[in-house]
């Protein structure tokens, strides 16, 4: 897929699930999980022990059904890693300059973490693909990301933090790109015990009340 069509992928999925993880093998088995509910949209964080293999592992297995992310990434050498592991876009809690530059230069979606106006715009002229709002929850969740696309209709945000399947309507009626969902789907109780039916469960779930909002939406 070229950018745009990535691009295109994530929107019409609607979501992009934070995959943590204590292992490798842990993170695999989430991300088969994640699949098998319908969603072929994640992000690898680099929190994850190995993350650049796992990356790479999920590219060679599934790399024609998944739409793989490095996530938590700091600074251009990491996501240049992480690209060449076959990461297809490239998620970030915060905003490094260079790691846009490079982004850009390997035409791979770049999609760092701001929160406040000043900071979103400068990620925007920077050449961010879709700027992160993160922690969205902590300065109000949904209401907030209906703020700041009154100002800013022409930036594509993702929020993260506060996302859950109570609040995946309001975001998304707020004026949501995609929706970046952590613990909430990625059960990481569930997955630490072996009990990934429960995340595949939570995927279905996520996938049906998305379609439902944006069915609504129109």
């Amino acid at each position: 897929m070229n950018k745009t069509e990535i691009l295109q992928h994530i929107h019409s999925i609607g979501l992009v699930p934070v995959l943590r993880a204590s292992s490798a093998s842990e993170a695999i088995a989430i991300a088969d999980a994640i699949l098998a509910g319908g969603v072929t949209v994640l992000e690898v964080t680099m929190t994850v022990p190995g993350a650049i293999q796992v990356i790479e592992q999920l590219a060679d297995h599934h790399g024609e059904k998944l739409l793989i992310g490095a996530g938590t990434v700091l600074d251009a050498e990491t996501a240049r890693s992480c690209i060449l592991a076959g990461a297809q876009f490239v998620v970030s809690p915060a905003l490094d300059l260079r790691t846009i530059e490079l982004c850009r230069r390997y035409s791979v979606p770049i999609m760092p973490g701001a929160l406040t106006p000043t900071e979103i715009v400068t990620a925007w002229q920077a050449g961010a693909d879709v700027v992160k709002v993160f922690p969205c929850s902590a300065l109000g969740g949904a209401k907030y990301l209906k703020a700041l696309q009154g100002p800013l209709p022409q930036i594509q945000l993702i929020p993260t933090g506060g996302v859950s399947l109570s609040t995946v309507e309001e975001f998304l009626a707020a004026g949501a790109f995609a929706l970046g969902v952590g613990g909430d789907l990625v059960d990481a109780k569930a997955a630490a015990e072996g009990r990934t039916s429960v995340i595949t469960e939570n995927a279905q779930k996520y996938i049906a009340i998305v379609k439902k909002a944006r069915t609504t939406e129109r």
